[in-house]
């Protein structure tokens, strides 16, 4: 069984004409996890250009993290605005019906330091890239992004390499 598979589409959810990509489904399937963190320490186990994982809130935490301590690196949070207790660095963002904002603490690591940026989805891209441009305020390097799922139709996947990052997917659903 696929990790595609694994996935459950939620039709007309969060709002009429979307297919919502559910990745709770995946997550909760014990061997469908271990596929998905075996297949991405399979593709990062070798690279030396990454010091650390960052994930993004809510579901790049569960990615993140287990990626972090399979491949022996820290992990760094990114999260909305009001949820860190320290010195926090913010970046606002558009969304499709409005603007959020994202924050990750302002000494969350050196300068240099290369960070592979991890997510559950690829959409739209504008949360990845309000993720990135922290990354980068720190002095930070996105060696590469990783995602369970990625939209193509929707587009963000082709800003990111369009703007020079490295993506990388483990599945993909057409259509928005």
């Amino acid at each position: 069984m696929s990790i595609k598979s694994r996935i459950r589409t939620v039709p007309n959810f969060p709002k009429e004409g979307i297919m919502f990509r559910d990745i709770s489904t995946l997550l909760g399937d014990p061997e469908g996890l271990q596929l998905v963190i075996h297949s991405l320490v399979e593709k990062y186990q070798h690279r030396q250009d990454i010091d650390l994982i960052v994930g993004i809130e809510s579901r790049g935490f569960i990615l993140g993290s287990a990626l972090a301590y399979a491949l022996k690196r820290g992990f760094v949070m990114i999260r909305k605005p009001g949820k860190l207790p320290g010195k926090t660095i913010a970046e606002e963002y558009q969304l499709e019906y409005g603007k959020d904002t994202l924050e990750m603490h302002s000494d969350a690591f050196k300068p240099g330091t290369r960070i592979l940026l991890a997510d559950d989805l690829i959409a739209t891209g504008g949360t990845v890239m309000a993720a990135i441009k922290l990354i980068e305020k720190l002095g930070g390097v996105v060696s590469s992004t990783a995602f369970i799922v990625d939209l193509p139709d929707i587009g963000g996947s082709s800003k990111l390499k369009n703007d020079g990052y490295e993506i990388f997917c483990l599945t993909e659903f057409e259509g928005h």
